[in-house]
């Protein structure tokens, strides 16, 4: 009676092995490195809207900031320069927590200011900074060419440190 228990879970672990390996791989979805993130559609300050499928083919950093925030503030600086020199193959994407904001007056004043020309966009309902779970100012997202979670970082960083979590 063991030996056929035996033989019988053998066979069952079998089957579940070659069954497990040969299921087709759906691509995960989460905030994990590796996984494709949420898709979101936001309106961008020319007026125009963005998704993550228009910024596919190319590395994207995601940088979800607000300007009343020091650091990020400090940072972006180095995300125009990350832009300018890596633009061929990199898409810097400010996602502004427009919510957060006194009004779009606000925001357009300070990129002026900067002379930033990154794409920014406006998360106006905050609903997207919640699906992206950013807690803190800055965080930023680094995806690669398929669109897939490279890093993440929470805080200001040097246009090295941008380059290094996107794989340069």
């Amino acid at each position: 009676m063991k030996r056929i228990l035996a033989i019988g879970l053998l066979v069952f672990l079998a089957g579940y092995a070659i069954w497990f390996a040969v299921l087709p791989k759906e691509p995960k979805e989460g905030l994990e490195i590796g996984n494709k993130p949420p898709e979101f559609n936001l309106e961008m300050l020319n007026g125009e809207q963005v998704t993550l499928e228009d910024v596919k083919g190319k590395k994207v950093m995601i940088n979800f900031w607000a300007t009343w925030c020091p650091p990020c503030e400090a940072e972006m600086p180095e995300m125009e320069k990350l832009q300018k020199e890596q633009g061929d193959r990199v898409i810097v994407l400010a996602v502004n927590m427009t919510n957060a904001e006194k009004s779009i007056k606000d925001v357009e004043s300070f990129i002026s200011k900067r002379n930033l020309t990154f794409p920014v966009a406006l998360d106006k309902d905050g609903r997207v900074s919640v699906q992206y779970e950013v807690y803190s100012y800055p965080t930023t997202y680094f995806l690669d060419e398929e669109g897939n979670i490279l890093n993440i970082s929470r805080g200001a960083m040097t246009k090295e440190t941008m380059e290094k979590m996107l794989e340069l």
